[in-house]
């Protein structure tokens, strides 16, 4: 209980405190909402079913985006670090994907798919060369001692990426993936606000913005959040007991 209270419930009552107070000190809702009046308008949120939808469609894509960019990544990560050739041919253009902006990409993608499924194609290619880069320079970096002594026991290159690479790989694996999920979560928000799918958190933000009514995109940015900590708690919890398991 106290290193609850030390990590979460203290750091959690100095913001309020502190939100609470700027907002006092602003004087105008429409600046910077209190947490009470965002408090009131997510509990009103919480009391429409198109909420829940929306928040649920959203986080599919989210889960969507991140399972096919980062089992894309790993892909090429494997393709890049196993092959010289491989490498001169994708390395450049995954960095270029990695250098343009997400506006520059939802607005292409905008054109070629349905709005619902450009947030998923955004995501994807935002966790794509985040988890290229991690599996590539982590996979390359594999003891050169213990390559070596899978040679000479003539172990397949799936075993010897099942029982050498892969194990060596995975502390910078799975910081790629915490990162990349984060990008995901952003990308995938920018994407729904600006092509504006039929149930999507991103509309709902944008709704609200054009009301003017700044304590309900409070709200709605509260409650996404919320889900992407509550994910990527998941995420590391999965990621530790893998660890702990060697990757197996």
């Amino acid at each position: 209980m106290g290193e609850k209270l030390r990590k979460i419930i203290l750091p959690a009552a100095f913001w309020l405190l502190v939100w609470t107070l700027a907002a006092a000190g602003v004087g105008r809702e429409l600046i910077l909402p209190s947490p009470l009046a965002v408090g009131r308008a997510l509990c009103t949120l919480a009391g429409e079913g198109t909420f829940w939808r929306s928040v649920g469609v959203t986080l599919l894509r989210v889960c969507a985006g991140f399972l096919l960019g980062s089992g894309l990544g790993l892909l090429l990560g494997a393709l890049t670090a196993g092959s010289k050739w491989c490498d001169a041919l994708l390395s450049p253009a995954l960095r270029a994907v990695r250098t343009v902006p997400v506006v520059s990409f939802i607005l292409l993608l905008y054109f070629a798919l349905p709005s619902s499924g450009v947030p998923v194609a955004v995501s994807a290619l935002m966790a794509l060369p985040v988890v290229w880069r991690s599996a590539r320079e982590a996979i390359a970096a594999a003891d050169g001692q213990l390559l070596e002594l899978c040679g000479a026991y003539r172990l397949t290159r799936w075993q010897t990426f099942r029982l050498c690479r892969l194990p060596a790989a995975l502390p910078a694996l799975c910081a790629g993936w915490e990162t990349a999920l984060g990008l995901v979560w952003k990308s995938a928000l920018a994407a729904e606000v600006l092509c504006q799918p039929k149930w999507a958190a991103g509309a709902g933000l944008q709704a609200a913005k054009s009301t003017l009514d700044t304590a309900a995109v409070a709200a709605w940015t509260v409650a996404v959040v919320c889900l992407s900590l509550v994910m990527e708690g998941a995420l590391r919890r999965l990621l530790d007991r893998w660890k702990g398991g060697g990757g197996q």
